[in-house]
């Protein structure tokens, strides 16, 4: 069967868009190939279409569950035989997709990044002949680029340890530092890094400089005036868009809030919601957009600044895919600036953190276990910027990943103990009753010592665990786990701690230099005199877009300002008494505590407060989050 004849008989179409063809047929010769497409350009049909024809496994690795489950539905029902292993599934569902692996069953299978962490995982996929690595977002390998994922930065040695002939980088958002990083860590011919442009001539970019106190009500009379047309309102906090929404429902407008700290059904349901046009407008965090593939979306709002060019320039191209215009409406100031520079300075680890950490490896022997959260406290390092801080030192071959696993499991019986037994007969009875004895059980829950009842019993954990997940698929219990603890085999002891610790300093300055730069970057463009959407191709590399678009605010003769407004005072250090404040804490605390810190717990941006209790009683916690912190 043809390319062509594929392309109509799987998917239906006549002929490719741009780029397509050329990415396509650099794929099937055998070729590297990057595709820099706009969102909604068809980036995903670069592997689909040639996965049919390479003879072994496309193994496709993506950022987010969502996106998974968003393409997988599409092959499915186009017939493809696809299919993934994510953390939804049950180890027997996960089992019976390896097995279709094997038998050459299924010709595209998708996982997260986060998947090749798992040495059994990492066992089986080296048994099976792949032919291509897809990377969806494959800026996100790029320290240099937005949505930095450090799991992203091993994707190269994976290529090369599990023999992988080529790779595919999937984008909208990389400019050509980024793409030029990318196409070196995966050695791709530059003539096959395929960009079609950033330009949308459909998208219609506004900025509109207000102050703070007029934004709703400029919001408000613009959603008005386009009642029943489908719009995302993006927002910086979780707060932020709980007030928005609820303020918006009050003036009539069909709106829901959206964001991460909302539970998982009701972020499902609220997506649904808005996707059937049940609701015309989700006020949302960066939570919401990835893999949301809705046609008609007329209006994409940013109420606050967005973290960066890069982001903002995602986030509009979630609108008007069914290529009639939609409006990006950007409410510009200076208030929230601050806000997003804590963030960046928030995420750069104390060097004596990073020591720390260094030395709890150097005394751990061959393995070490650590659950990231509990590491993330004692270390005073946010979660990211840990996880960040690991794979380099997997990247200089200090520490390697072996394998994750819960430390805690509780239940609780949804059939009673006797008829839970009476499931099973003779050493498997027994084993169970194990299990039931070596649980200590409270009003409802019961807690499962695991380690315990693999040791009276001559089991292993793997099989209690195995167990504990069965029950749970049959209904016979509720089952709940927490604390993930990661484990990896020691195998670099020899490094200077005071040395290492310096350079890795040093890297997180160099990327804390960057993301401050990319937000002065993005404050200029919302600042500009030069059409905004020529100016967003070129921020991308694409040359091609000479033309201003006019159709911009800017070419509208709409000009935001030269300099956006800001209302929020921020207090300056010259307002507060540092070294009261200082002396205060110091005294509550039971550990020396480093002017870095200080800085961070006053600016409400430390991951632990040493200890809690005595500093919440000083009073002064976050009494610095409206001052721009340089760290």
């Amino acid at each position: 069967m043809s390319i062509r004849h594929t392309l109509k008989h799987y998917f239906g179409f006549d002929d490719f868009r741009e780029g397509q063809a050329e990415v396509v047929e650099a794929i099937v010769e055998g070729k590297s190939a990057a595709a820099i497409f706009p969102t909604g350009s068809g980036k995903s049909l670069c592997y689909q279409l040639p996965a049919l024809h390479l003879p072994h496994l496309t193994l496709v690795v993506s950022p987010l569950l969502a996106l998974i489950q968003d393409q997988l539905e599409f092959l499915q029902a186009q017939n493809i035989p696809a299919a993934s292993i994510d953390s939804t599934q049950s180890r027997e569902q996960s089992s019976a997709v390896m097995q279709q692996v094997r038998q050459g069953q299924i010709k595209i299978l998708m996982i997260s990044v986060e998947r090749l962490k798992n040495e059994h995982f990492r066992n089986f996929i080296a048994r099976v002949p792949v032919s291509l690595l897809v990377i969806d977002e494959a800026h996100c390998i790029s320290e240099w680029g937005h949505n930095f994922r450090p799991d992203y930065l091993k994707l190269p040695h994976y290529q090369q340890a599990l023999n992988i002939p080529q790779v595919l980088l999937l984008t909208a958002t990389a400019t050509p530092a980024v793409i030029r990083d990318m196409r070196q860590k995966f050695a791709i011919e530059p003539a096959n890094v395929i960009t079609t442009g950033f330009y949308r001539a459909n998208l219609h970019l506004h900025v509109h400089a207000l102050p703070e106190a007029d934004k709703d009500r400029y919001l408000i009379e613009w959603l008005q005036a386009h009642r029943g047309q489908s719009a995302i309102v993006y927002v910086t906090l979780q707060h932020s868009a709980e007030d928005v929404a609820a303020r918006l429902i009050q003036s009539g407008i069909s709106a829901h809030a959206y964001h991460a700290g909302m539970g998982h059904d009701l972020r499902q349901s609220i997506q649904q919601q808005f996707m059937r046009g049940e609701c015309d407008c989700i006020v949302a965090t960066i939570a919401f957009g990835m893999g949301i593939d809705k046609n008609d979306i007329r209006h994409v709002i940013h109420y606050d600044l967005p973290k960066s060019i890069e982001n903002y320039s995602q986030e509009i191209g979630r609108a008007g895919r069914d290529g009639l215009a939609a409006d990006c409406l950007m409410l510009a100031n200076r208030n929230g600036v601050h806000v997003l520079e804590n963030f960046v300075y928030g995420d750069t680890p104390e060097l004596a953190g990073i020591r720390s950490v260094l030395l709890e490896i150097s005394q751990a022997g061959s393995k070490w276990e650590v659950m990231v959260n509990t590491l993330s406290r004692l270390s005073n390092i946010r979660p990211l910027p840990l996880k960040t801080l690991l794979v380099y030192l997997e990247m200089r071959h200090i520490i390697k990943p072996l394998y994750s696993y819960y430390a805690d499991y509780r239940y609780k019986l949804l059939i009673s103990e006797q008829d839970l037994l009476a499931h099973f007969q003779g050493e498997r009875r027994s084993f169970v009753q194990a299990i039931l004895d070596g649980s200590e059980q409270a009003r409802v829950w019961a807690t499962v010592d695991i380690d315990a009842i693999a040791s009276s019993y001559r089991g292993d954990r793997a099989r209690v665990v195995t167990a504990l997940e069965y029950f749970s698929d049959k209904q016979y219990i509720e089952l709940q786990s927490k604390q993930m603890t990661d484990v990896f085999e020691v195998i670099g002891t020899d490094f200077n701690i005071e040395k290492l610790a310096d350079e890795l300093f040093a890297s997180f300055k160099q990327k804390e230099s960057n993301e401050i730069d990319r937000i002065s970057q993005m404050i200029a463009f919302f600042e500009s005199s030069d059409c905004l959407s020529l100016k967003l191709a070129h921020y991308f590399g694409d040359q091609r877009q000479t033309k201003h678009c006019g159709h911009c605010s800017v070419c509208k003769g709409g000009r935001a300002s030269a300099t956006l407004p800001s209302d929020l005072h921020l207090s300056t250090l010259t307002d507060f008494n540092p070294h009261e404040l200082c002396r205060a804490v110091r005294a509550a605390s039971d550990e020396p505590l480093s002017n870095d810190m200080l800085t961070r717990f006053y600016a409400a941006s430390a991951t632990r407060y040493s200890p809690a209790s005595k500093h919440a009683a000083c009073q002064t916690l976050g009494v610095w989050s409206n001052i721009a912190i340089r760290m």
